[in-house]
C-alpha cells in the first residue's frame, strides 16, 4: 500500500506540476490560488491535498469530498475546472514577511526533498513570483 498523508495546503498546477500553497486559515492560500488560476493555473484541491508517492516522485491530489470546489471568501464554494494527479514541484509558505534574498530552501514531504520558497500573497505581482520561482526549477 502507497502512503499518504493529507495536509492543510491549496494547491494549483501550472503547466502539470503542483505548487502546494501553505498557510494558517484566512492567510490567503485560496486568493492566491485565484488569481494563479485567473493566469491559466488549474484547482488541485483547496484547503486540503493529499499526497502520495509514485516512486521517487510526490504526487498530490485532491480528496474526493471537495474535488472541483473552491472556497471563495465573501462569495461562498465555488466549482471550478480542476485536474487529478499532478506531480509535486514547489510549496509556497505565505508570509507577510518574506526575505528579500532568501537562501534555496527544500523541505521533505514523504522523503522527497520539494523546493520551498516563502511569499506575501497579496501584492499583485504575487502569482508572477510563484509562476517564476516554478520556472527556476527542473521539471518534475
Amino acid at each position: 500500500m502507497t502512503a499518504s498523508v493529507r495536509i492543510h495546503a491549496t494547491t494549483v498546477a501550472i503547466d502539470g506540476r503542483a505548487v502546494l500553497i501553505q498557510g494558517p486559515s484566512g492567510s490567503g492560500k485560496s486568493d492566491l490560488a485565484l488569481r494563479l488560476i485567473d493566469r491559466g493555473a488549474l484547482l488541485v484541491s483547496d484547503d486540503y491535498t493529499e499526497l502520495f508517492r509514485r516512486g521517487d516522485t510526490l504526487v498530490a491530489r485532491a480528496p474526493a469530498t471537495i474535488a472541483g470546489r473552491i472556497e471563495v471568501r465573501g462569495v461562498g464554494i465555488a466549482s471550478l475546472l480542476a485536474t487529478g494527479e499532478t506531480p509535486v514541484a514547489l510549496i509556497v509558505r505565505l508570509d507577510r514577511q518574506p526575505d528579500r534574498l532568501p537562501e534555496a530552501r527544500r523541505r521533505p514531504l514523504l522523503d522527497v526533498e520539494v523546493p520551498e520558497m516563502a511569499l506575501d500573497p497579496f501584492p499583485a505581482s504575487a502569482p508572477i513570483k510563484v509562476e517564476l520561482a516554478l520556472a527556476q526549477e527542473l521539471p518534475a
